[in-house]
């Protein structure tokens, strides 16, 4: 039997977006109360109960959620340009070897705005 898990996580941040054109909003410094869910998916363990202990996907999301949490996105190597879309894939390339089964990551900027992304590159 498969199941799929996801782990909420959040963190408050500031960008800019310097890709877009000098009269858009989001060209200027703002931040977001960003809401990041981590799912992983795989057979359940029948000894135990489960696919994964959600601790573990704890343990590979912290040190990732402590380095974003009331900072600066775009000093962020890799987020020079911190989109959802290519903040959902940066966080992809830093979990996919620590959370086999990584099935889908899914980023709100807003609770109306988010990005879904299943690692296809």
């Amino acid at each position: 039997m498969r199941a799929r898990l996801t782990k909420d996580f959040r963190f408050e941040a500031a960008h800019t977006l310097p890709s877009l054109p000098d009269d858009h909003k989001c060209r200027q410094m703002h931040g977001h109360s960003f809401k990041v869910e981590i799912s992983v998916e795989g057979e359940i363990d029948e000894k135990i109960g489960w696919v994964y202990d959600h601790k573990r996907i704890s343990e590979a999301m912290n040190p990732l959620i402590e380095m974003m949490d009331h900072g600066y996105l775009n000093d962020i190597e890799g987020l020079e340009s911190p989109t959802i879309e290519r903040m959902a894939a940066w966080f992809w390339r830093k979990l996919e070897s620590q959370l086999p089964g990584l099935a889908e990551i899914v980023i709100y900027e807003t609770p109306t705005a988010r990005c879904s992304f299943k690692g296809e590159f």
